[in-house]
């Protein structure tokens, strides 16, 4: 518990992580553009195979997003752990609305999206969700295993 309580540590690892998140939105293409084609292929073999219509390039595409952004909600709920959650999910909108409109200024063949917004915002939120409850859980653990054990005597 006392790495999680390191501060410093996760504010350097956060700092880390938008590292490769500026790659990826300031790339000069679509970062999946090379993979297209395999997974319109692999779509299409899935959808012929009962996967419903609604599993589609733009469903990967969302939720791809959201995962991308699930980490950075975790790390931040460790780098700021007095933020509430919505905080984390306002981090996370910081963020990517600093990625959209870079793209939107700077990027001729990125194309920004307010759907990006709604899904990286989402991937922040569900990341300090998820830290939360792993933070609670450890919490209640580290309580009760420090807690005196009942012999079951009563005197």
């Amino acid at each position: 518990m006392k790495q999680l309580e390191n501060y410093r540590l996760w504010r350097l690892v956060l700092i880390i992580m938008l590292v490769p998140l500026a790659l990826i939105a300031f790339w000069p293409s679509p970062v999946d553009q090379p993979v297209q084609g395999q997974l319109a292929a692999l779509l299409k073999f899935l959808h012929s195979h009962g996967i419903p219509a609604w599993l589609n390039y733009r469903f990967v595409e969302a939720s791809a997003n959201v995962a991308l952004f699930v980490p950075v909600g975790v790390v931040s709920s460790f780098a700021f752990p007095s933020w509430p959650w919505w905080r984390i999910g306002a981090f996370g909108l910081l963020i990517s609305g600093c990625m959209e409109l870079g793209q939107l200024l700077f990027l001729h063949n990125r194309f920004p999206s307010a759907l990006d917004l709604v899904t990286n915002t989402s991937g922040s939120v569900i990341g300090a969700l998820l830290a939360a409850a792993v933070l609670e859980r450890l919490r209640a653990h580290s309580i009760s295993a420090a807690s005196p054990r009942s012999s079951g005597n009563i005197a």
